[in-house]
C-alpha cells in the first residue's frame, strides 16, 4: 500500500486563498494515485494520499524564509539587461 506525502506551502495558491481549495486537494490527490496505478499498477484504492500544507513562516531556504528568499531571487531576474550594441 503506497502513502504518498505531497507537501505545498499555504500561500499563493491559484484560488488566490491561503490554502489549496477542496478541487485543488481532490485534483491532486487523483493525480498522485492515478500515477501509482500508471507506473507501479498499484490499485487507486489502496494508495493512500497526505497533502501537508506548510505556512511559508514555517519554511526557511538557504537560512532565510522562503518568502524573503523568493523576493530577493526575483529582484536578480527584473535587473535590466544591457542591450548589445549594434
Amino acid at each position: 500500500m503506497p502513502i504518498v506525502t505531497i507537501q505545498v506551502t499555504r500561500e499563493e495558491t491559484r484560488s488566490g486563498s491561503e490554502s489549496l481549495t477542496a478541487t485543488e486537494k481532490a485534483a491532486l490527490i487523483k493525480g498522485a494515485s492515478q500515477l501509482l496505478l500508471d507506473v507501479l499498477n498499484k490499485p487507486l484504492e489502496a494508495t493512500f494520499v497526505v497533502i501537508d500544507e506548510i505556512y511559508p513562516g514555517n519554511w526557511r531556504w538557504g537560512g532565510i524564509p522562503v518568502l524573503h528568499y523568493r523576493k530577493k531571487l526575483a529582484s536578480k531576474h527584473r535587473q535590466p539587461r544591457e542591450e548589445p550594441e549594434g
